[in-house]
């Protein structure tokens, strides 16, 4: 019977361990060597002697556990020593040894079932059945193949694989369904593109749709560090699309929601976007600019984290999906890895080395922002890995979303407000609110009741275009006559309310006119936006300018 709470492993130079979930937080013994043990009776089930292993993979019903280490030849260089080995949890036999010469990308691909293991070798993947890793029951060849990626659903299986351009021919990715690998349209859909040194593939969690980050080392424009990164949707019925990001930059982030009818992207230059996208790639809600590279849907895809780890200082956003709406905002500093509790109410931060090597430890979050349990390494020890024990879908129930904060014994602390630098000159001198960057607010993108069905990008463009048109009209009929009354409006413009006197200096005359320019084309955008129509930035940052600009019109004609 599987324990109530999920347990907790931890890994450093302390040791192996376990902790025992919320509430109670106890540990249990040291592990000392690489040891497969039954966490629901506590007992030993095998010990393998593997001192040059680095690294483990269970398959996903914990039948087979597969290792591997670095890759060596035999004395007389003749033929390489097999370095990845597959065994039988419940036996511990070896069922099979494989050369695996490079780490990345070194352990088997199996579908959720286990019924379908694949492998990537030397341009072909290999499909074993049922574990039987004796022969490969199938093989998809393709000239160049660097990658490929099973999808997570049962049957029928799909599987993705990508292959790189080379000689001015564009990379693409495929995808394909269990075994139907022949033939000139044996693939379900087909993605071609340029600008893509490598990419990352993923899938839904119903294998309907895969999401393509394609990534070039060096971007030639100069415009990012990071390269440049585009993002691409393919579906398994054969469409496919690239999304439109609104805001220039990285991607840093791309996640799927476990209902597969929608995914998160976090983009652009600091501050960064997250924008939430449905299955046609159009934005459905977008969470203004933060300090943000992550996004992490919880295990029922009701409760998204925004965060900033690595080199920005922790801070996460917890958001209610289902109504937009904000839950907390906690810092985790200097975090390192994140991970949600399978029960979805309990999240997991650990800042752990070699990635940063002092203040190491871990802390056990409730999603409303309290800390429920926290664990300081020593100065003289290290953290390397801490863990969730996974659980199968279903396991623990959807609870209903609470904002109110739960009780913590463990003491808050604030965070660490880091001070801008002043030079020396600037001292003594008041402190000016000034940013680097205006923050966007968030944005509900979905139609709202009553309103008619978004406009396709070609409608919208047109739509811009003819408002534009609309509004130099407007303009150029004001400009030609001046003098004509203007028309009323609402009393909380009082603009309009003062009469157009001359104040016989042409410069004075030149500025109220100016002004008077300003403000209707204002309000024309503010009528834009009730409308429902998105905003850019730059417009957004001229209506907040309203203020200054009718308290400077009233004081040039209160002068009059």
């Amino acid at each position: 019977m599987a324990p109530s709470t999920p347990l907790l492993t931890v890994r450093g130079s302390e040791g192996l361990y376990m902790v025992n979930g919320p509430p109670h937080f106890t540990e249990s013994t040291v592990f000392p060597r690489i040891n497969v043990i039954n966490v629901t009776n506590k007992g030993l089930l095998h010990s393998f002697d593997l001192p040059k292993a680095v690294c483990l993979e269970f398959s996903p019903k914990n039948t087979v556990l597969a290792t591997w280490q670095p890759y060596t030849t035999s004395k007389d260089d003749t033929a390489g020593i097999p370095n990845l080995q597959l065994y039988d949890v419940k036996t511990g036999m070896c069922l099979k040894s494989f050369i695996q010469k490079k780490m990345q990308n070194w352990c088997p691909s199996w579908s959720e079932d286990e019924t379908l293991c694949a492998r990537n070798v030397n341009n072909e993947v290999h499909f074993f059945e049922n574990n039987n890793f004796n022969t490969f029951a199938n093989k998809l060849h393709l000239k160049k193949i660097n990658d490929f990626v099973l999808s997570p659903a049962l049957q029928p299986y799909k599987v993705a694989v990508y292959v790189p351009g080379s000689k001015g021919a564009p990379s693409f990715v495929r995808l394909y369904q269990y075994p139907n690998f022949d033939g000139p349209h044996a693939a379900l859909a087909n993605k071609s593109f340029f600008k893509a040194d490598k990419v990352t593939m993923l899938w839904n969690k119903k294998a309907t749709a895969v999401l393509v980050i394609a990534s070039t080392d060096v971007d030639k424009t100069g415009a990012s560090y990071y390269g440049e990164q585009t993002l691409h949707y393919i579906a398994t019925n054969g469409e496919s699309a690239v999304v439109q990001l609104p805001k220039n930059g990285p991607i840093y982030d791309v996640v799927w929601n476990s209902s597969s009818t929608e995914f998160c992207a976090v983009y652009g230059f600091m501050p960064a976007k997250a924008t939430i996208f449905n299955l046609k790639c159009d934005p459905v809600f977008d969470f203004g600019t933060g300090p943000r590279n992550a996004a992490y849907y919880s295990p029922h895809g009701h409760i998204l984290v925004l965060a900033g780890f690595g080199n920005l200082r922790g801070q996460m956003e917890v958001w209610d999906v289902k109504n937009y709406k904000l839950i907390s905002k906690p810092v985790a500093s200097d975090s390192t890895y994140f991970a949600w509790c399978p029960d979805g109410e309990h999240i997991l931060t650990a800042t752990c080395a070699p990635r940063l090597r002092v203040n190491n430890g871990y802390k056990i979050w409730h999603y409303t922002g309290a800390v429920l349990h926290k664990y300081d390494v020593p100065s003289t020890a290290e953290l390397w890995q801490v863990s969730w024990q996974p659980f199968l879908d279903g396991i623990f129930p959807e609870k209903a979303i609470t904002y109110q904060a739960v009780s913590s014994d463990v003491p808050s602390e604030e965070p660490k407000v880091a001070t801008a630098y002043r030079p020396p000159a600037l001292r003594n001198k008041p402190v000016t609110n000034s940013k680097l960057h205006e923050e966007e607010p968030p944005q509900n993108m979905k139609p709202q009741p009553g309103n008619e069905k978004p406009l396709s990008k070609t409608a919208l463009k047109n739509q811009r275009k003819h408002e534009a048109k609309k509004a130099a009209k407007q303009e150029a009929r004001s400009d030609k006559s001046p003098d004509t009354a203007p028309t009323p409006a609402p009393q909380s413009t009082p603009r309009n309310t003062v009469s157009q006197s001359t104040s016989g200096d042409p410069e004075i005359d030149r500025k109220i006119k100016n002004l008077k320019k300003k403000l209707k084309a204002i309000e024309q955008l503010k009528e834009q936006a009730a409308t429902g129509k998105q905003l850019e930035k730059n417009q957004l940052a001229k209506i907040q300018k309203e203020k200054a600009l009718l308290q400077e019109l009233e004081d040039l004609e209160l002068g009059i």
